[in-house]
């Protein structure tokens, strides 16, 4: 797309009536934001619902460009760049991506040249330099102050009640706040109490998590305790795209199509891949905040840096750490099993592994098997059914791996052998787990945290046993030990466990 800029008002090419100089938007020094509103314009409900608290690329509207820009010209929306030259090198304004790595040309049909744009997003759409972002100006759709919206019988545990008290204060007063929650505390109940609030007091809350899975996991449990308001479920695909509702549940990703439209972001999993390592969507989730606005942190596994902040009084934060059946968390037990990689290329497994497994077939207890690679699991996944014949295997690639997860769940599975994809986000009610080559460097002490919380988190069955089998301790090993022990002692010292 073209534009000409005249009287300091950006006019694309398709609506010029005269012969006029026209440009990529990426190629005006300074444009204009937005034009004076209109009272007596009457803009279209339609597009306000689409574009409010959003940034969209012309192709993702359904609304006419003739349209489109008869609301810029009465102040309801405002044309920014898609890429930004700044000393002549690029930045996406809508991933924040500046790495040159990410960009790149291609023949543009649109501006007639060679034209540069984002690879670094590009799954959300092309944003180029002859892109506009287009974004509402005009009045926010209303959401009223209503009576309280929650619907929900349960209880909290005193430690769930204190958290959901911060949460509820950081949401007033516009603060930030970690919830430093042990794995299995009931990090979504405590939140209830502050997503209500948000939304009585005519607030938009979202709820973001890295996973598609987490996203649709989510969305029942909201709707069921929310059943009075429209909730949004956001993820690639979802048809809920143009939804503006009270409450959203998204991935981060589809985050980058927001621009200062929540009130409340509540980030759930905030040290989960990708967004732990991925810049654009850390970029992605402060547009989606309003300047004056509260940010909710859930995790059970922050960062060393997180945590020193906390320890330092450089970060709010609350913990709960304890478990909502009062019982303390399974700690790992470390046991050597040699250098097991080489025995794999004889077709052996260390006695010891050899023998936990025996141990869990013989009494009937599922368990999981922690494999740090997929060739290795490949690998010991027939030497394992020759205990067994039902054992499975399961990765991120796997086309069946829902189905497997599934099956684990009934019971038809003694053991699973499994990747760093089931760290997090499942649960089974009375398992034991073992971590094959806990010395590799994929298992991050918030990994090793996480698995060892898959052990004891239900009431029936709060005990369980972690054992991490190596070849040589490393720090993340004892890292996640000392972490573990320490959420006991705490937990203890405020009356949260009776054993």
């Amino acid at each position: 797309m073209r534009f000409a800029q005249i009287h300091s008002k950006l006019i694309p090419d398709k609506l010029l009536h005269s012969p006029e100089k026209t440009y990529p938007i990426s190629s005006f020094e300074q444009i204009s934001t937005a034009q004076q509103t209109n009272p007596n314009y009457i803009y279209n409900q339609e597009l306000q619902q689409q574009l409010a608290g959003k940034q969209l690329l012309p192709d993702d509207l359904t609304i006419s460009i003739e349209e489109i820009q008869e609301h810029f010209e009465n102040g309801y929306l405002i044309y920014r760049k898609g890429i930004h030259l700044e000393k002549n090198k690029p930045i996406c304004i809508r991933c924040g991506n500046k790495d040159l790595h990410f960009f790149g040309r291609f023949p543009c049909a649109r501006c007639g040249e060679d034209c540069l744009y984002c690879r670094k997003c590009i799954m959300m759409g092309r944003v180029s330099a002859c892109t506009p972002l287009i974004s509402w100006t005009g009045p926010d759709q209303q959401l009223e102050s209503t009576s309280l919206q929650l619907s929900w019988a349960g209880s909290l545990s005193d430690g769930q009640q204190t958290a959901s008290k911060r949460v509820v204060q950081a949401i007033n007063e516009n603060k930030e706040q970690l919830v430093w929650a042990v794995c299995g505390a009931g990090k979504t109940e405590v939140l209830f109490e502050g997503i209500d609030a948000a939304i009585t007091a005519g607030k938009r809350v979202c709820l973001a998590t890295p996973r598609t899975d987490v996203v649709l996991e989510l969305t029942p449990r909201l709707k069921k305790v929310f059943p009075n308001i429209q909730v949004a479920s956001l993820y690639g695909g979802s048809e809920d795209r143009h939804l503006n509702a009270p409450l959203t549940i998204t991935t981060t990703h589809q985050l980058l199509r927001f621009y200062q439209a929540f009130d409340t972001v509540i980030l759930d999993e905030v040290d989960a891949f990708p967004y732990s390592v991925d810049e654009s969507l850390q970029y992605a989730v402060r547009q989606s905040r309003k300047t004056l606005s509260s940010m909710i942190y859930l995790t059970a596994t922050p960062n060393e840096k997180w945590q020193a902040e906390c320890i330092k009084g450089k970060r709010e934060y609350v913990t709960i750490p304890a478990r909502y059946h009062r019982h303390p968390l399974p700690v790992p037990s470390f046991q050597w099993c040699g250098n097991w990689e080489k025995g794999l290329q004889k077709k052996r497994l260390p006695r010891n592994i050899i023998q936990w497994i025996n141990k869990r077939l013989d009494a009937e207890k599922q368990c999981l098997l922690f494999i740090p690679k997929i060739d290795k699991m490949e690998k010991i996944l027939p030497l394992i059914r020759l205990l067994h014949p039902k054992i499975e295997a399961v990765h991120a690639e796997d086309p069946k791996r829902k189905g497997k997860v599934q099956a684990m769940r009934n019971k038809e599975i003694p053991l699973l052998l499994t990747t760093t994809i089931l760290e997090r986000g499942v649960t089974f009610p009375n398992i034991d787990v073992a971590v094959l080559g806990a010395e590799d460097r994929i298992f991050t002490e918030s990994a090793l945290v996480q698995i060892a919380g898959r052990v004891g988190r239900s009431a029936a069955a709060p005990g369980g046993e972690i054992t991490f089998f190596h070849y040589g301790k490393t720090d993340a090993m004892i890292r996640a030990r000392k972490q573990i022990l320490q959420m006991n002692e705490e937990a203890r010292k405020k009356g949260l466990i009776d054993y």
